[in-house]
């Protein structure tokens, strides 16, 4: 039998604000245990919560950049359930009335096409604190710090249909919020994770399997994997003549398994109700129209504009926008290039990043500046240096060994181009292999190459290839 997958996602993006959605406690990550907690955030008796202003405007900016509705008026909720990290033995999150409405997220696919990712809803809502089990032995630490960190909630239709668009969705959302300035993304940190729902069912089915949620999943890789073992299991329960339990399940990266976590609760089970200490959110059109003015560019709108602008195909654009600070260094490239957009994109794509992907580094972190890369293409382009030997240039400048200019002159790099100077290498050349020129003359023409060889290894890479051709073509043809 062929199946299928069918996966919605739940992104938790971590808000962006120096303090927490209900309390002036700091947000500050690495903070010694249990230091950023005030009584608000422990649920002492007799405190009372105040909304973060900004953590809804930070909501607001993401309905506006998910092409979703903004809720006129939306309602905070108390989510019963007890866990050792949730000192008030509740959540204060929303449920029936979120901020933001339906939505929808364009996301790039492999062989070059595009799918409509629907979202459902986004909820504002507090963290709880985190369990600490690395340093106890028999125990449980609790730190109590991230307890009241503002939460987005973003939560997709089940509109994916197998693990790589799942982690195209995922990108899509972390470029989104890092664009829009709501969220660090850093995954590592925990500021953005996501829970993916996962169910699979015959070809062709029109009604969903059971399903089952894996939890707090935090890289791309290995959302990927989780969903892919995930599917595998749940095909090979079904076929074995055995039923799929709804429940939550963790992955384990070492053992790239799930297992069991507990059985999946119902909405019914968290006993919501709304909560009696915050008034309705109530946002008016005015307060929508000046989040509207100060939206930058949005990822999608940089796409559509680096394709056009640059002549770049979807695939290198999608690339180069996946970040704010990747798009920035392109586009400084490009400038100081003397505007050679594609081979800019070339260099970026394949050879800085290809560099930065092995030394573990972002964009931000990158040894060699964009003005020193533009400087670099701009030299390919006048014909200063050959293709070949700006990639010795590129090394020079990863490991810091001055400018572009200081090294070609320092190093003797700059491509010979003087037509007399080719012309006496190719006589030399072709005085000294008679044999292999009388047989090209015959008709070897793959001999051709031969020739260039040799051309380069006596000019040290350092002839102009297009002349060289030229050249070479003409004297063997005489």
């Amino acid at each position: 039998m062929e199946w299928e997958t069918v996966i919605g996602l739940e992104i938790h993006a971590q808000l962006s604000t120096k303090s927490k959605i209900f309390s002036g406690a700091s947000t500050q990550f690495g903070a010694e245990p249990n230091t950023q907690a005030c009584g608000i955030d422990l649920g002492l008796p007799g405190v009372l919560p105040v909304l973060n202003q900004e953590a809804v405007i930070m909501a607001i900016k993401f309905a506006l950049g998910a092409n979703a509705e903004v809720a006129r008026k939306s309602v905070f909720a108390r989510k019963n359930y007890f866990y050792p990290d949730l000192p008030k033995g509740y959540q204060i999150s929303q449920y029936e009335l979120p901020v933001v409405k339906k939505g929808y997220i364009d996301i790039q696919l492999d062989e070059g096409t595009t799918k409509r990712i629907h979202i459902t809803r986004a909820h504002l809502e507090e963290d709880a604190g985190k369990s600490l089990h690395e340093d106890f032995h028999g125990l449980s630490g609790i730190d109590l710090n991230r307890a009241g960190t503002p939460l987005l909630e973003i939560v997709s239709e089940p509109d994916m249909r197998s693990a790589k668009e799942a982690v195209a969705y995922l990108k899509a959302i972390h470029t989104l919020v890092r664009y829009l300035e709501i969220c660090d993304g850093n995954m590592q940190e925990g500021s953005f994770r996501c829970d993916a729902n996962v169910s699979v069912r015959p070809k062709g089915e029109s009604k969903f399997g059971t399903r089952t949620e894996l939890k707090n999943i935090n890289s791309f890789r290995f959302v990927e994997r989780a969903i892919n073992y995930e599917v595998e299991r749940q095909i090979n329960v079904i076929e074995s003549g055995g039923k799929i339990v709804q429940e939550t399940r963790l992955y384990d990266p070492n053992k790239n398994e799930t297992r069991s976590m507990r059985s999946k609760e119902e909405a019914n089970d968290y006993r919501y109700f709304p909560d009696p200490d915050l008034l309705p959110l109530v946002i008016s059109d005015e307060i929508i129209e000046q989040v509207k003015k100060i939206l930058p560019e949005l990822p999608q709108q940089k796409l559509s504009r680096f394709m056009e602008q640059y002549h770049l195909s979807a695939y290198d654009a999608s690339i180069l926008i996946s970040s704010k600070a990747m798009a920035n260094y392109y586009e400084s490239v490009v400038k100081e290039s003397g505007d050679q957009p594609k081979v800019a994109a070339n260099w970026v794509i394949s050879e800085l990043l290809g560099a930065l992907n092995k030394a573990g580094l972002e964009i931000e972190e990158s040894p060699i500046s964009s003005a020193q890369l533009g400087k670099l293409v701009s030299r390919i382009a006048d014909n200063t240096i050959s293709g070949k030997i700006a990639k010795t240039i590129f090394e020079a400048l990863w490991n810091r060994e001055g400018e572009v200019d200081d090294i070609i002159e320092k190093r003797g790099l700059k491509q010979v181009t003087d037509r007399g100077a080719i012309e006496k290498l190719i006589d030399e050349i072709i005085a000294a292999n008679p044999q292999q020129v009388a047989d090209y003359r015959s008709g070897k023409d793959k001999l051709f190459g031969y020739f260039v060889g040799q051309a380069m290894k006596l000019s040290g890479g350092k002839v102009n290839p297009q002349q060289l051709n030229e050249i070479l073509k003409k004297k063997l043809q005489a």
